[in-house]
């Protein structure tokens, strides 16, 4: 399955992320183009929507990191939904404890 991101501020200053498909090198660029765009427009926490994300390569880790470092320690980033296997490559990394992993989105 391709990969495709879409992007949405909310009226709260939250940037989502809606991730869907397979992310891996070939497209981890478009990921990283809209955290850049994210970080850009000041968002003040970072959602990312993984229910749809059906596998994630380690390129795609990368700009996990990559966003937690662009947008700032005072950004909080969720990752929402994610997959089993998604999941899985997130814990076994220890990322998890560098995002807030969720369900669905509670924010504080």
């Amino acid at each position: 399955m391709a990969f495709s991101v879409t992007s949405t501020i909310l009226e709260d200053g939250t940037a989502e992320l809606s991730l869907f498909g397979e992310l891996d090198a070939s497209v981890a660029n478009e990921f990283k183009s809209a955290v850049e765009k994210a970080a850009a427009d000041k968002a003040k926490r970072l959602v990312l929507n993984m229910k749809d994300l059906e596998f994630m390569s380690s390129a795609g880790l990368r700009v996990l990191v990559f966003a937690k470092q662009k947008m700032g320690t005072n950004v909080d980033i969720y990752v929402i939904g994610a997959q089993d296997a998604v999941r899985d490559t997130i814990e076994m990394t220890g990322f998890h404890h560098s995002v807030i992993m969720q369900d669905e989105y509670n924010a504080l």
